[in-house]
């Protein structure tokens, strides 16, 4: 059994998250929408709640198709209350359609939001190298810029402790331990 980082060996559907998706750089638009809406419900939860639900979020916002969601009536956010497949906080999924919004303005500008993101590190993942769970910080400077880069520019349920575990998810940063296989993994990919 490899030494896995030690956050994701509680459920099966952490350890395939962790292995298959969890700091692997992402450069898919469609991709980098979804974790930011799913990040942003995570808040004051916990990831394994949100793992659970993400089949129905992808279902209850439409794949998380940004110009879908963008599109989303008061109505159909309304009708999300109802919905026992997502995290029914008003505020939360009032959000998916306002960051929906303002990602495709971001699209517009800078011709995807992976270029915009990624320009905050030259296109290069910052590597760490920490050695215990207790060294892994829960925000960064960088987080900080971006989340404050995010909220000039509309964007709601992007705190900076928010942004640094989006950061993570999409491989912007690797916070893999040293001694997790998958560190050097992701460098590669």
């Amino acid at each position: 059994m490899p030494a896995r980082c030690p956050w994701s060996l509680s459920t099966p559907d952490y350890i395939a998250y962790h292995d298959d998706e969890w700091g692997r750089p992402q450069h898919d638009d469609r991709v980098l929408f979804e974790f930011l809406i799913l990040e942003g419900a995570q808040a004051g939860l916990s990831w394994r709640t949100i793992l659970e639900k993400r089949a129905g979020y992808r279902r209850a916002f439409a794949d998380f198709d940004p110009a879908k969601v963008a599109r989303f009536t008061d109505a159909r956010l309304e009708k999300l209350m109802l919905d026992p497949g997502i995290v029914r906080n008003r505020l939360k999924i009032a959000s998916a359609r306002t960051n929906a919004r303002a990602f495709l303005d971001i699209q517009r500008e800078f011709g995807s939001f992976d270029a915009w993101l990624w320009a905050f590190v030259d296109g290069r993942p910052i590597v760490n190298r920490f050695t215990r769970p207790a060294e892994v910080p829960a925000r960064t400077e960088l987080s900080d810029r971006i989340s404050k880069a995010l909220a000039k520019r509309g964007f709601k349920f992007i705190g900076s402790t928010i942004i640094y575990a989006y950061l993570q998810a999409m491989g912007v940063v690797n916070d893999h331990l040293l001694s997790c296989p998958w560190h050097r993994r992701c460098q590669n990919d």
